[in-house]
């Protein structure tokens, strides 16, 4: 695809792929809650008939891959590529080219068809790929087939508490709506909470954990909290309130530090931003594929210290 047909690609149906809606709809354009900040009155215009986007509120706007450079922090090759994929998605149970622009009347959201243990082949090494321990997630994903467009394809699904699916495959980001965050508690109250923006992340964690000490892997003793998206932090907030220790595992780029900064803005230091054990990779998951905690585990050993209870990594 050329990039003047990448910009062909409908930004409103791409926002309903990722389970984003208009807030209020006009004839010819929708108002959107900002995708970039908190806010009570929308102020981010998609104009349908021209295709185009517009923030009131920072004075920014373009095309779609203007928006999808902002709202995935990512270069302008790669928000090419992620566009391409998204026009024609492999995963699919048809050998058929799928575009989503095609026929937007028809493609106003994906229906889950089925939902299963995780086994396809081709996700198992996708995940393989990004060094996630199968076991691991087997335990916390399921296999999602889905349709949308009339066609058929399959992720790895990771279930919200609104009973959504985030939805992966090696070349497709998006969800089943509704998009909402995921709240992994422990059977008995916990005083601590680890923050994650993505489920991927916290794939990496209980991966390194396990890797570290298959015996004892130390997921026990926090609650969890996965974003499914820096815009859901709100939805987080009251949750999170309830804890004495928040540890944050976001990415370690402007976005990242801007989220921690707004939650220990509400919610005082016991907000604590733990990206610093993954400082110079983009996030837990860049990390657990460098193999650096494993390079550190082979080092010369130093003398034996209590062990804090810290992030077990």
């Amino acid at each position: 695809m050329t990039d003047r047909q990448i910009k062909t690609i409908s930004i409103r149906d791409y926002l309903n792929n990722q389970g984003i809606h208009p807030a209020r709809e006009y004839s010819g354009y929708g108002m959107y809650r900002s995708l970039f900040r908190d806010e009570d009155t929308p102020s981010l215009k998609v104009d349908y008939n021209r295709n185009l986007w517009y923030d009131f509120g920072s004075n920014e706007g373009g095309s779609i891959i203007d928006l999808v450079m902002k709202l995935d922090r990512c270069p302008f090759i790669e928000a090419i590529e992620q566009l391409k994929n998204f026009s024609s998605i492999p995963g699919k149970e048809e050998e058929q080219s799928f575009s989503f622009h095609r026929n937007p009347e028809k493609n106003n959201g994906i229906i889950l068809v089925e939902e299963k243990p995780l086994e396809h082949p081709g996700l198992l090494e996708y995940l393989q790929n990004r060094k996630i321990g199968l076991d691991i997630a087997r335990e916390h994903c399921s296999e999602v087939h889905y349709q949308t467009g009339g066609r058929n394809y399959y992720a790895i699904g990771f279930a919200n508490d609104a009973g959504g699916y985030e939805l992966r495959n090696p070349s497709f980001k998006g969800c089943i709506a509704p998009k909402d965050i995921t709240h992994i508690r422990q059977e008995d109250k916990k005083v601590s909470c680890f923050l994650f923006e993505g489920f991927m992340d916290y794939l990496s964690l209980l991966t390194i954990r396990h890797q570290l000490n298959p015996e004892y892997p130390s997921s026990n003793w926090h609650d969890n909290i996965i974003l499914n998206s820096t815009a859901n932090q709100q939805k987080a907030l009251p949750l999170l309130a309830d804890y004495e220790q928040i540890h944050c595992f976001l990415d370690n780029d402007k976005a990242g530090m801007t989220v921690f900064r707004k939650l220990q803005k509400e919610l005082g230091y016991r907000v604590r931003n733990s990206s610093h054990h993954y400082s110079g990779y983009k996030d837990l998951n860049e990390y657990l594929c460098a193999g650096v905690h494993l390079k550190a585990r082979q080092a010369p050993k130093k003398p034996i210290q209590k062990r804090k209870k810290g992030l077990g990594i």
